[in-house]
């Protein structure tokens, strides 16, 4: 097994995105641990200072995160929606689909898992939606294992 972190695919947008969060952390998110750990200090013996601990534990979460972050961006790959064909779905693809069960039209945009956002109609590639449409092609027929049962979806349309 390969000590290399996996392939992250993002858009512009996305790497903005992490990179702005990762230097909000970096800046504003430590600024205000160290804050919160010096008024816990001043509070006076460490070692029943319940204010104390919740800070350096939020300290510990903190750094965890900007280390999440930075490893991330050590493996990410830009992707532009412009270089991908519409034949079939892929990563980026915009898939307007049809549900065979209730018959409502659904569409969803396919993303990496840093850029799923279900409210805006983002869907993750390694979701078990996302995995059960890629590759598929426009007339054909999706069966989707999900928790709650089975899906079935028509593939209406494939975008950009």
């Amino acid at each position: 097994m390969s000590d290399q972190p996996q392939r992250i695919y993002l858009t512009r947008e996305g790497l903005r995105r992490m990179e702005d969060e990762l230097h909000e952390l970096r800046t504003k998110g430590r600024t205000e641990i160290a804050k919160r750990i010096a008024e816990a200090r001043a509070h006076g013996d460490l070692r029943e200072n319940a204010e104390y601990d919740a800070a350096k534990e939020a300290q510990g979460h903190l750094e965890l995160r900007i280390r999440t972050i930075e490893v991330k961006l050590t493996s990410v790959q830009i992707i532009d929606n412009r270089d991908l064909p519409t034949d079939k779905v892929y990563i980026l693809s915009k898939v307007k689909l049809k549900d065979l069960k209730t018959n409502r039209e659904l569409t969803y945009t396919l993303v990496s898992q840093e850029e799923a956002n279900f409210e805006a109609g983002k869907i993750s590639v390694s979701s078990p939606i996302g995995k059960g449409l890629l590759g598929r092609t426009v007339g054909e027929v999706a069966e989707i294992k999900v928790p709650v049962g089975m899906l079935r979806y028509e593939v209406m349309d494939i975008s950009r």
